[in-house]
């Protein structure tokens, strides 16, 4: 595996009985690169994400994130890495501040290092007024803000972001992707999975799977060149159509 990416796959597979949700999948992400995970429901984006963040353990092949082995060292990934679900993960039941300083503690920082991000998390989310507030109160938009924001507060080298903007209207959209470029400009890696293919166009490269293979990797503008459309959607769409 090449030293330079941040993230190397060699041959990845996963399989369920005779189920292969995962089909041998190589591919490398740069440090600072935001890289785009794409495919339709069942394509096995979020099984391969999984066994990236160290939750789900390769059946085959191997791969290594944040210079940590996957299948052995996952506990070391798992300490180097964001990770920010489909599903909302911050507690309802809790204040923003509670929530802050709750997952704080489990990334391992001092009070005072808590103290310190509180601080600053909610000074550059404009929460001041609202912090003691429960998260249940927060639009939807809001909450996934302040989940992306919480996911970096150990400062990872890496964030996995499982469908961030799923449901959340486009401008609050627009504004998570603003947030996304400022954290990889300060060099952390985005790896993220959606299903919005004008959001496939903020990427700097994309995989795209379809049935556990990757079937094509590449720049949006270099996917959109070799299949001769004008969008990321036609790119999807060309391509499901070749393999059927």
């Amino acid at each position: 595996m090449e030293q330079s990416a941040i993230i190397s796959v060699r041959n990845l597979t996963k399989t369920f009985g005779d189920f292969i949700a995962v089909n041998n999948i190589s591919f490398e992400v740069a440090k600072g690169e935001i890289f785009g995970f794409l495919g339709a429901n069942g394509a096995g984006k979020t099984t391969a994400m999984k066994m990236l963040i160290g939750i789900s353990k390769p059946s085959s092949g191997q791969a290594s994130v944040a210079g940590f082995d996957v299948s052995h060292e996952s506990e070391m990934v798992k300490k180097n890495i964001g990770y920010m679900s489909q599903k909302f993960s911050l507690y309802d039941d809790l204040t923003i501040k509670e929530n802050i300083t709750f997952f704080g503690g489990i990334y391992g920082l001092s009070r005072k290092q808590i103290k310190e991000k509180t601080a600053l998390l909610v000074q550059e989310l404009e929460l001041e007024e609202v912090i003691n507030q429960l998260v249940s109160a927060l639009p939807l938009g809001w909450k996934q803000k302040l989940a992306f924001s919480v996911a970096l507060l150990h400062e990872p080298k890496i964030i996995f972001l499982d469908e961030p903007t799923g449901g959340v209207d486009p401008i609050t959209r627009r504004q998570f992707w603003e947030m996304i470029y400022a954290q990889a400009h300060k060099g952390t890696t985005i790896f993220v999975t959606t299903h919005y293919m004008d959001e496939a166009e903020y990427c700097d490269r994309v995989s795209i799977m379809v049935e556990g293979k990757i079937e094509a990797l590449d720049s949006p503008k270099n996917l959109k060149k070799h299949f001769k459309v004008d969008s990321m959607n036609e790119v999807f769409l060309k391509l499901a159509r070749n393999i059927e």
